[in-house]
């Protein structure tokens, strides 16, 4: 185990590059088991959740090795020897629940422990299942979940009940190797879930409707293999604009993909954060910036919500939180996904921060208010990021535990950050 020693109060300057998305590598490392040929991701984030479910893949039986460098990666899976996938490793991570159908599609048969991952509330499965038996797959829920299909896959007509990413994610790879054609309604759309689609595409399946809430996939009888590249990840870029504006820094986020951060950049907007892009992809956060909370119209007190993709993503919230802490004026907060996510900002009142949690989906936050540090613990991978941004703009030493939490989701992030000055060091327990 190890911990951040963070020393706040440092104004912070340069250039940043986000990560490969981690929403997407994921799901894509996963689609890999749909084909006996070779596929080579570029632009793979290197940090605990994909290097679990490498190793959950090559004890499926896949060959997974570096090209080059750690970010580059060819996964080879000949034939999935078990349809089984180990037990511990899939309880380390959310993600493990993506193995269910590509390897339903491809072997026939899938035996998954319940999925670990953040404490953030309920994150019900209902849908995967409903997909599933839509296609023509049988279901079985007990100390495990084990689902089998008699014959091939059928194409058939889904409509989701909730549009769940990782339910989207599930189906799509299923019906990539299904007979026939299946169409997916109220499909999620973020950007994650289109690139998984054009991956796919890449291999041969047959798709109309990417980036829309309507999916039409085409499957095939066999998958060839493929080159893919990995998109930046929205999330870090979200949580950089967060840095930079709470620590009052001038930070230059290189290949942003700006084309995916408009409802991002109009929610930082309203906290008084401006977001310049600059160059082909670039985007520069200007120092010093008025943190001033812009009021609705008739001086109403403004409300951040989150909502499915177009909208504010969820997983942004407690970096809205913690840069709400530090504008000017008063805001309600409703994360309305899981009522476990909010209960992070005792940390932040602990700090300083004036915070009303109302209910597990809503808080008021007041600001600006000056933080003082503290000894914390990340309880998740996005609540550890706001913390540790709070403890960069803090007054004196923080200490922040439990930092495999942020590790699951930030590639080599103490590093970034002493490149633009930090003061950050990683201290082993």
């Amino acid at each position: 185990m190890s911990r951040f020693v963070i020393e706040g109060g440092h104004a912070l300057s340069g250039t940043i590059r986000p990560g490969g998305n981690k929403n997407e590598a994921l799901p894509c490392i996963a689609a890999a088991l749909l084909t006996d040929e070779p596929v080579i991701l570029d632009n793979v984030p290197r940090i605990r959740d994909v290097d679990v479910l490498l190793e959950v893949l090559r004890r499926l039986g896949a060959d997974v090795e570096e090209l080059g460098s750690r970010n580059r990666i060819r996964i080879h899976c000949r034939q999935i020897t078990t349809v089984q996938p180990d037990h511990e490793l899939c309880a380390q991570l959310r993600a493990s629940i993506l193995l269910m159908g590509p390897i339903l599609a491809r072997a026939g048969e899938v035996v998954l422990p319940p999925p670990g991952g953040d404490v953030i509330g309920r994150r019900r499965l209902d849908t995967h299942f409903l997909g599933f038996e839509a296609l023509g797959a049988e279901v079985q829920v007990g100390r495990a979940y084990d689902v089998k299909r008699r014959g091939r896959l059928r194409g058939a007509d889904i409509f989701l009940d909730e549009a769940s990413v990782t339910a989207t994610e599930n189906i799509v790879m299923a019906a990539a190797l299904a007979d026939g054609v299946t169409t997916i309604r109220n499909a999620a759309s973020e950007p994650h879930v289109q690139n998984l689609c054009r991956m796919l595409q890449s291999m041969g399946v047959g798709f109309e409707g990417i980036g829309s809430n309507t999916l039409v996939i085409e499957g095939r009888e066999r998958l060839g293999g493929c080159e893919f590249k990995i998109g930046p990840d929205y999330l870090e870029v979200g949580s950089f604009i967060g840095l930079a504006a709470c620590t009052g820094s001038d930070i230059r986020i290189e290949g942003a993909g700006c084309e995916h951060l408009r409802r991002i950049l109009m929610t930082f907007e309203r906290l008084g954060v401006h977001a310049e892009r600059v160059g082909d992809d670039d985007l520069h956060v200007r120092a010093p910036q008025p943190l001033v909370v812009r009021h609705d119209v008739g001086g109403a007190i403004p409300k951040l919500d989150d909502a499915p993709w177009p909208a504010f993503p969820t997983d942004l919230m407690s970096i809205a939180i913690v840069t709400a802490t530090q504008a000017k004026g008063t805001v309600l907060v409703f994360e309305k996904m899981y009522e476990g996510r909010m209960f992070f900002v005792d940390h932040l009142i602990g700090m300083g921060a004036q915070i009303i949690l109302c209910d597990p989906h809503r808080v008021v936050v007041v600001g600006p208010s000056p933080l003082y540090a503290s000894r914390v613990e990340s309880p998740d991978v996005r609540a550890g990021m706001a913390l540790l941004i709070a403890a960069l703009c803090a007054k004196g030493k923080t200490t922040i535990g439990n930092i495999r939490q942020i590790d699951r989701g930030y590639e080599r992030i103490d590093e970034k950050l002493r490149a633009l000055g930090a003061h950050i060091e990683r201290v082993a327990e």
